[in-house]
């Protein structure tokens, strides 16, 4: 298989589950449940996991994913962001839904709060939209941020300005360069055959995040030695299944045991041997939505691999 069909496979992987775990997302819904089924699926359609499943409510924008016995729930009338990617052969689809929660909505929010949250989902959407209309190989990234910028800003809202889309390569979901959500002047120009992931942020507030506490999504970075063997034990574990991509602390605490997985990866991330992602919150705690998809640059366009 080629790369572009792996990249098409991976999109298609990733465009089904995402549609099918949107119908889990309402009322009562466990998060836990949302992103096992999720990562499950993935490997079931014979894909790999390119990070864990992200599913980050309201004013939390990304990086939250359940650590084990997660009890928190989705209530109804929730911007729940999903956040799922797969890879094949090491070619990665990645994209984004938000969905207000169903059930009764009115018993969580006002009308005017749910009109809002429609509102939020419709501007990432259009900022998505617009986004994907204006890539072409030759064209400069700046003017990306610029079309998402502008349709957001139709529904006197605002884009995260410090949350980038990406580029991909094999094995490698940030692949060196970002895709802006507003005009930053970028003047890097794209090239035909890239693989990028566009994913424009929408918000009633200011548009920043901030960290949230916890840590839950990690990403491995050097081997260091460690005189706790449980420790160094959980690092070569990493090393060698997560060398690339990140990975979910619920995965090493479900193989470990909550104790000693917790201890390694506090002390793993202490002394840099792994990085770990905060949960990005809005900094006024405005309600965030998200959509992204994964494309190819073409000469006069793309193909959207997560459709």
């Amino acid at each position: 298989m080629n790369m572009i069909d792996s990249y098409i496979k991976a999109g298609k992987i990733v465009s089904k589950i995402r549609c099918d775990a949107s119908e889990m997302i309402k009322e009562g819904c466990l998060i836990l449940d949302l992103v096992e089924y999720v990562e499950s699926e993935i490997l079931k359609c014979g894909g790999e996991i390119a990070f864990p499943c992200n599913v980050s409510l309201n004013e939390v924008a990304a990086h939250y994913t359940s650590p084990a016995n997660d009890t928190n729930i989705i209530h109804a009338g929730d911007l729940v962001k999903l956040d799922l990617g797969a890879m094949v052969d090491g070619y990665i689809a990645d994209s984004a839904i938000t969905i207000m929660a169903s059930g009764n909505k009115e018993e969580n929010y006002t009308p005017d709060e749910i009109n809002q949250h429609e509102e939020i989902i419709e501007a990432s959407e259009a900022g998505l939209e617009a986004a994907i209309a204006t890539v072409r190989a030759g064209v400069e990234i700046g003017k990306i941020g610029a079309a998402v910028h502008e349709a957001i800003s139709e529904y006197n809202l605002n884009p995260i300005f410090n949350l980038t889309g990406h580029s991909l390569e094999q094995y490698n979901l940030h692949a060196g360069i970002s895709i802006p959500n507003y005009d930053n002047s970028d003047p890097y120009i794209l090239e035909e055959g890239q693989a990028i992931a566009i994913e424009p942020f929408a918000t009633n507030g200011k548009g920043y995040v901030n960290d949230a506490p916890g840590h839950y999504i990690f990403s491995y970075m050097a081997n260091k030695p460690f005189r706790m063997k449980s420790t160094q034990k959980v690092l070569n574990y990493i090393k060698n299944t997560h060398p690339y991509v990140p990975f979910s602390g619920r995965w090493i605490t479900d193989k470990f045991g909550e104790r000693r997985g917790s201890i390694a990866l506090k002390q793993l991330s202490e002394a840099m041997a792994i990085y770990p992602y905060a949960p990005l919150k809005e900094k006024q705690d405005c309600f965030v939505s998200q959509k992204e998809h994964t494309v190819i640059v073409e000469k006069e366009g793309c193909t959207v691999t997560t459709i």
